[in-house]
């Protein structure tokens, strides 16, 4: 079965402990329900730079990731449908950017 990365862009880390566990419910529950397809629940990261020929960019760029997942999926459809569950694109938070892992060997 293929498995599929989903780059997650926007959101925001949570100002108060209500609203830590608050997003963390919203998290566990859609893990919960789409849980056989999550091969790696992944986390958050830091801001993230950019590295090209002409250099270094330290702001992340112009969408940068905020966290991932890996999921197995029958095929692209059905990874698109568990990334629209995100909480991020369910409250327009945010997005979730899909793209099918190529197993190379």
């Amino acid at each position: 079965m293929p498995k599929f990365l989903l780059a997650y862009h926007g959101g925001g880390m949570p100002e108060t402990e209500e609203e830590g566990a608050k997003a963390m419910a919203l998290w566990q529950a859609w893990f919960e329900k789409d849980g056989p397809a999550f091969v790696d629940g992944g986390n958050p990261v830091g801001l993230s730079k950019t590295v090209s020929a002409s250099g270094v960019a330290n702001d992340g760029g112009p969408n940068p990731v905020s966290g991932y997942s890996i999921i197995q999926a029958d095929d692209m459809a059905s990874a698109l449908s568990v990334a629209k569950g995100c909480p991020m694109v369910v409250d327009g938070s945010g997005s979730c950017e899909v793209a099918e892992i190529v197993e190379l060997g």
